[in-house]
């Protein structure tokens, strides 16, 4: 069964596609289902509407980890972690430095 809060932010983004968190919502919703096709998908427009949203690219990162998109996952982490450093979200940075080791 599909996350109870994906159809709601579904209704949000058809009356605003630029509302950056009904975007990052939806792609943790999708996480939540390990739906993580459809979790990039959302995360990477979270992304083009709001390039400095730092814990969508950690979202973003894992999911392409789960996806096996490792190589992309490596870009995205590096984002990642220039826009968390630069708006000082030390968490996120330090979150996205880690799963950046963990890929070997």
């Amino acid at each position: 069964m599909a996350h109870r809060r994906i159809e709601p932010l579904k209704k949000v983004l058809a009356m605003d596609p630029n509302d950056e968190v009904a975007w990052f919502g939806l792609g943790k919703a999708y996480m939540e289902d390990a739906n993580f096709a459809e979790a990039i998908t959302a995360l990477e427009s979270c992304i083009r509407v709001k390039p400095t949203y730092s814990a969508a690219y950690l979202a973003l990162a894992q999911s392409l980890q789960k996806s096996g998109r490792i190589e992309r996952c490596r870009e995205v982490c590096q984002q990642g972690i220039a826009i968390s450093t630069q708006n000082g979200d030390a968490m996120v940075t330090k979150n996205l430095e880690l799963l950046t080791q963990s890929l070997g």
